[in-house]
């Protein structure tokens, strides 16, 4: 990548790098923690609607397997690259031992544009992707799910290839499936509703009164959107500006988030929101308010905004949206960072929900979804609290030293250092 202080994987290795310090990590499991134990580099051949032929080229890296199979997403994206689906199977390895999930981390990618391909192109590029990995993935082997540009459709295609392949059922080696081949309820807003439920937790802890609280977010995908329109009802706080990849906007008086979906639908962006003020998404960041929750890209909470920044409580609800310079500043300023592979835990943790109906037969009513999600985000919330108050440290350092200790206990019991 051009920029090396903003490559995603640098990053990562940087953050490790800090904890093993912190924890006193002999060389060798050090070394072995900075690196992926396996990359597996696909090409695709993919016959086109016209005829003819394109190669597309795909990845996927499991990232570490001490605590059980890989787990991650598989993003589409004709920007992907192998350092940064790199960067997110290590958060990722971190994110399942933090919420202590019994999984690993993965990550996969195809540099594709989904928006300039029909059904049919997407669905051929799918099970190429699987017809190369088959003999990678599976229920106790690497779980993948939806990520960027990817959705139950297209894990549905991807499910059906695999069990062709194998000649038999195993619909627990793909979760964000729908519902009718073995998806979970709530599923869908899992990674809105579990940054809610440690929002709540920090809240709390800050003595913040939730009702009186204004919300600004970052990003109006399916994150986004579904943050918007839970904050009302479970932290009973106002939503006051969101932004999209081409703009944001405020209203005061507070945003309703299917209104603003709908209008995004029609328009094609949230922009020219009627009554709304219009914004830019480096504006929103910097908004008056008491909540912000960056929930769109990596890096964009960097050393030049991060004194600008004026809420209580940066929620990350994106991967890697705060730079380590960025993070120093913000410690200073005393602003409440709950970290990306805390903040957005839901979405993994519902996945890991949705594995062990797949492999017990035992499915949950949407309720119970939520409780069991509830406890998960709150139990590790708490841990990631009391450790960087332990260590003195930022409340991300804690996050990663609670997650590092966990990994690296599971591989020296492994033998493998």
């Amino acid at each position: 990548m051009p920029n090396d202080k903003l490559n995603p994987f640098k990053i990562a290795q940087e953050q490790l790098d800090q904890t093993a310090q912190i924890l006193k990590l002999e060389p060798a499991l050090h070394e072995a923690l900075r690196w992926p134990m396996r990359e597996i580099h696909v090409l695709l051949p993919v016959k086109m609607d016209n005829g003819k032929t394109e190669i597309f080229k795909g990845f996927r890296v499991q990232y570490n397997d001490a605590r059980g199979p890989c787990k991650g997403g598989i993003r589409f994206h004709p920007e992907e690259t192998i350092d940064t689906v790199r960067a997110l199977a290590a958060w990722m390895t971190w994110k399942t031992a933090l919420l202590d999930l019994p999984f690993g981390g993965g990550k996969g990618g195809v540099i594709c544009n989904p928006k300039e391909l029909s059904a049919g192109e997407l669905e051929r590029i799918c099970r190429a992707y699987i017809d190369q990995l088959a003999f990678a993935l599976g229920s106790d082997k690497d779980i993948p799910a939806p990520d960027v540009y990817t959705n139950p459709q297209i894990m549905a295609w991807m499910l059906d290839e695999f069990q062709k392949i194998k000649g038999s059922h195993d619909p627990g080696m793909i979760t964000g499936k729908p519902l009718a081949i073995g998806g979970s309820l709530g599923r869908e807003d899992a990674t809105g509703r579990g940054a809610l439920y440690v929002i709540k937790e920090a809240a709390k802890l800050l003595k913040m009164d939730l009702k009186k609280c204004k919300v600004a977010i970052q990003g109006f995908g399916n994150a986004g959107y579904f943050l918007a329109k839970l904050c009302p009802e479970i932290l009973g706080a106002k939503v006051i500006a969101v932004s999209d990849s081409k703009g944001g906007i405020v209203l005061e008086s507070g945003l309703d988030a299917d209104k603003v979906m709908e209008h995004k639908h029609k328009n094609g962006s949230v922009d020219c929101f009627p009554n709304s003020k219009k914004i830019s998404n480096a504006e929103l960041l910097e908004l008056d308010v008491d909540i912000l929750i960056p929930a769109a890209l990596e890096n964009v909470v960097t050393k030049e905004n991060a004194g600008k920044i004026r809420a209580k409580l940066l929620a990350e609800t994106a991967n890697g949206p705060t730079t380590p310079e960025a993070d120093e500043i913000l410690f200073k300023n005393n602003i409440f960072v709950i970290p990306d592979f805390l903040c957005n835990a839901g979405g993994v943790t519902v996945s890991y929900f949705e594995w062990v109906q797949n492999v017990s037969g035992l499915y949950w009513e949407e309720e119970e979804v939520h409780k069991r999600l509830e406890e998960k985000m709150v139990k590790a919330f708490g841990s990631v609290v009391e450790t960087a108050g332990k260590y003195k440290v930022n409340n991300r350092m804690g996050a990663y030293i609670v997650a590092v200790s966990r990994v690296a206990e599971a591989m020296k019991a492994r033998g493998w250092v």
